[in-house]
């Protein structure tokens, strides 16, 4: 299951985290986006304990989303030691981002 991360705990979820983290930037209204969002859930359980899977809904935090100057939805953000160390812009395959995530591993 993902995550719904916020601006307040970005910083300690994401991070400050001891594992790798994808967070997926997204919004209500994208259609794209509602595309993706099933197969970011799947990773979230697939990777339980491994990786933690988010979603960050940029309407309702636009804070982290111009911090990392997010100007396209869906991005997908991979972070590795709190940097950001890949990235993917637009929906895809799930088998696209199995592979950027067994990167992190």
């Amino acid at each position: 299951m993902a995550i719904h991360f916020t601006d307040a705990e970005f910083e300690k979820e994401v991070l400050q985290s001891d594992i790798p983290v994808i967070v997926d930037f997204w919004a209500e209204w994208c259609g794209p986006c509602r595309q993706i969002g099933p197969i970011i859930e799947e990773l979230g359980q697939e990777y339980e304990g491994k990786v933690k899977v988010g979603k960050l809904d940029v309407d309702h935090n636009p804070g982290v989303a111009g911090q990392f100057g997010i100007r396209n939805i869906p991005t997908i953000l991979f972070f590795k030691n709190g940097e950001v160390v890949d990235k993917q812009v637009g929906a895809v395959p799930k088998r696209m981002l199995e592979e950027k995530l067994k990167n992190l591993l």
